[in-house]
C-alpha cells in the first residue's frame, strides 16, 4: 500500500465537503476519483499533495513514497517551460546543482566527493541525464514542438495543462496525481496518454469524468454526500455496481420514510391515549411510548436524502419497482433550456466554401469545403493546431488579428441565432460574480433579463446560494462549464457550435447534455475528443 486516506471532515466556512472519506491506493494501482461538480475532488488532491492541511483526519504514506501532482494554476513568471518541467521532477534541481557546482569546489574533500558520486549515481538511476531529450520529444508527440522553450506565462490554459501532464509523466514517483488530465487533449494525445496509464509502473489517482479514461482504471472512488464509495473495477463495472447499490439505497431510504410516517402516527396516538388515560401506570406507559417514538423520529428526521443517480442504459435494465423509485427520488440534474421547433427545412445554415487559410506565411488548410443543414450534426475532427478552432472563429467573424483567408468564404445564415460553447470563458466575465455574469451575457445579446429569471437559471443549473456572489474565476471547472451552457442557450439558438463541451462536466451532467443535444431540432457543429459523446451524437465527420 502506498497511502491510506482517512478524512473525517473537511469544511470551507459553513460548508462541509467531506464527512467520511476513506480509501487506500496500492502500488501501481490506477484509481479514478469522480463526483458531482463542486464536491471537492480537487480539494482532495490538494490534501494528498500536501498543499492543504486544514482538515480533520490523516493521510498516511508509506515511508519513502514520493508524490507529484498537476497544478491547475500557475504564476505568471519568466521561467521557461523546460526549466519548469525539470524543476518539477523529484530531486532533479538538487542533484543537478551538485553535479554542476561540486567539481569546481570539492578538490580533495572526501565528503564532498562522496556526495558528488552519490548524486551522479542517483541522477543516472532516475534517468535524468536523458530526461530533457525525452521531454522535448514528448512535446513533439503532443504536436507542440518548441513549446518547451517558451515562457510559462505566455501559454494558453490548454498548453499549460499539457505541460503539467508531461511533467508528471516523467516524474518517476510512486504516486502521480492528475486533475482532469485529458481536457484540451486531441484524440491522438489522449490515446497516447491512455496507453501511458495502462503501461506505466506507477500508482495514479486521476480526477476525471472522461469515460475513455475511466474505462482503463483499476478502481473508481466516488465522492457522494461527503463520503467515499469504492468500486473495484473500471467504468463498466462502476455503472453496473452503481445501479445495484443505488437500488438498495433507495429501498433503505423508502423504509426510512415509511418508518417516519408510522412513527408520526404512533407518536400522535400515544399522546392522545396518554391524555385520555386516568390510571397513573397507564399514563406513564403511554408517556414512555410517546417519548420513545419522539426520540426515534428525531433521529430518523436527521437522515438527509442520499444522492441517487443511475445512468440511462442501466436504468433500462432495472425492474419496474426500482424504476418507479428512481423517478421519485433521483437527484436533481441540470435542466437545459433548449427550445425546439417542428420545421422540416433542409436549408443550409452554415457553409465553408473552398477556403484556404492560415496565419501569415503558415497555410493550415487549402480548398476546404463543407456545409451544415438546419437539422444536421457535423463534427470537425483533427489534431490540435490543425485549424478546428480557427474555423470556428472564422465562421463567427472572430478570427485572430494575424489570421489570413487566402481564398474562399465562411458563411453562417445571418437570420438565425447562434449559441457558442467556447473552450474557455471570455476574460471580461471572469472577475464578475456569477449572478452578474449571467446578467451580462443576456445584456450583451440585447436580451431582457430579470432577477426572477436569473434565480431560475441558477436553480436549473444547480448553483447554490453561496455561488451567486462568487467570482466566476473562483468557481470549479464544472461550475464554469454550467455557466457556459447558460450563456450558449441564452438567445434560443437554432445553431449550436460547441468546442469540447464535455470538459469538466460530471457524468450526470454529460448525460443530460447528450440527451438534450439529441433532442435539439436545430443544427450542431462540434469539436470533441470524447469517444462516448461522439458516438452518441452520430454526426457526419469533416477531417481537418
Amino acid at each position: 500500500m502506498i497511502c491510506d486516506i482517512r478524512i473525517s471532515e473537511k469544511s470551507f466556512g459553513a460548508k462541509t465537503l467531506f464527512s467520511n472519506v476513506n480509501f487506500s491506493i496500492d502500488d501501481d494501482e490506477k484509481a479514478a476519483l469522480i463526483g458531482r461538480n463542486g464536491i471537492g475532488k480537487s480539494t482532495l488532491l490538494h490534501i494528498l499533495s500536501g498543499k492543504d492541511s486544514d482538515y480533520d483526519g490523516e493521510v498516511i504514506f508509506r515511508r519513502g513514497v514520493s508524490v507529484v501532482s498537476t497544478l491547475q494554476e500557475h504564476f505568471n513568471d519568466d521561467q521557461t517551460v523546460i526549466d519548469y518541467v525539470l524543476e518539477g521532477l523529484p530531486e532533479h534541481k538538487e542533484l543537478a546543482n551538485i553535479i554542476r557546482n561540486y567539481p569546481s569546489i570539492m578538490n580533495d574533500d572526501l565528503k564532498l566527493i562522496d556526495k558528488y558520486t552519490k548524486a551522479l549515481e542517483r541522477f543516472t538511476n532516475l534517468g535524468y541525464f536523458t530526461v530533457e531529450d525525452k521531454i522535448r520529444e514528448e512535446f513533439k508527440n503532443f504536436q507542440i514542438p518548441g513549446l518547451e522553450d517558451r515562457k510559462l506565462a505566455s501559454l494558453s490554459g490548454g498548453q499549460k495543462r499539457i505541460v503539467e501532464i508531461i511533467k508528471v509523466m516523467h516524474s518517476n514517483t510512486h504516486l502521480a496525481l492528475f486533475d482532469e488530465p485529458t481536457n484540451h487533449m486531441d484524440y491522438v494525445a489522449k490515446r497516447d496518454f491512455i496507453e501511458f496509464i495502462k503501461n506505466k509502473k506507477q500508482a495514479m489517482l486521476i480526477v476525471s469524468h472522461d469515460r475513455d479514461v475511466l474505462k482503463v482504471v483499476d478502481k473508481i472512488v466516488e465522492i457522494k454526500d461527503g463520503k467515499s464509495k469504492i468500486y473495484n473495477g473500471n467504468y463498466d463495472f462502476y455503472l453496473k455496481q452503481n445501479s445495484s447499490t443505488t437500488a438498495n439505497e433507495m429501498n433503505d431510504y423508502e423504509n426510512v420514510k415509511r418508518r417516519i410516517a408510522n412513527l408520526k402516527i404512533k407518536h400522535t396516538e400515544y399522546k392522545r391515549l396518554k391524555e385520555k388515560s386516568r390510571n397513573p401506570s397507564t399514563i406513564h406507559r403511554f408517556k414512555m411510548l410517546e417519548q420513545k417514538a419522539f426520540k426515534e423520529l428525531n433521529e430518523l428526521l436527521k437522515i438527509e436524502k442520499p444522492s441517487f443517480w443511475i445512468d440511462e442504459n442501466s436504468l433500462k435494465e432495472v425492474n419496474y419497482k426500482t424504476a418507479d423509485q428512481y423517478s421519485k427520488y433521483k437527484t436533481k440534474n441540470i435542466r437545459l433550456s433548449i427550445k425546439n421547433d417542428d420545421s422540416k427545412s433542409k436549408r443550409d445554415v452554415l457553409k465553408v466554401d473552398k477556403v484556404s487559410f492560415g496565419y501569415k506565411d503558415n497555410i493550415l488548410k487549402e480548398n476546404l469545403s463543407f456545409s451544415l443543414e438546419e437539422h444536421g450534426r457535423l463534427e470537425l475532427r483533427g489534431r490540435n493546431g490543425r485549424g478546428k478552432s480557427t474555423i470556428i472563429k472564422a465562421l463567427l467573424k472572430n478570427a485572430d488579428p494575424d489570421f489570413v483567408l487566402y481564398e474562399g468564404s465562411f458563411w453562417i445564415d445571418p437570420t438565425i441565432n447562434v449559441g457558442v460553447y467556447h473552450q474557455e470563458i471570455e476574460k471580461d466575465y471572469l472577475d464578475l460574480p456569477l449572478y452578474q455574469a449571467i446578467e451580462k451575457c443576456y445584456l450583451d445579446l440585447n436580451l431582457s433579463i430579470s432577477d426572477q429569471k436569473i434565480r431560475k437559471l441558477l436553480n436549473d443549473y444547480l448553483f447554490s446560494l453561496e455561488d451567486h456572489n462568487t467570482l466566476l474565476r473562483k468557481l470549479s471547472g464544472g461550475q464554469k462549464s454550467r455557466f457556459q451552457l447558460i450563456q450558449m442557450l441564452a438567445n434560443d439558438p437554432k445553431l449550436l457550435i460547441l468546442d469540447e463541451p464535455t470538459n469538466h462536466l460530471d457524468l450526470p451532467s454529460i448525460e443530460e447534455l447528450e440527451n438534450a443535444l439529441n433532442k435539439f431540432s436545430g443544427a450542431i457543429l462540434f469539436v470533441s475528443h470524447d469517444g462516448y459523446f461522439i458516438k452518441k451524437l452520430k454526426a457526419k465527420v469533416v477531417e481537418i
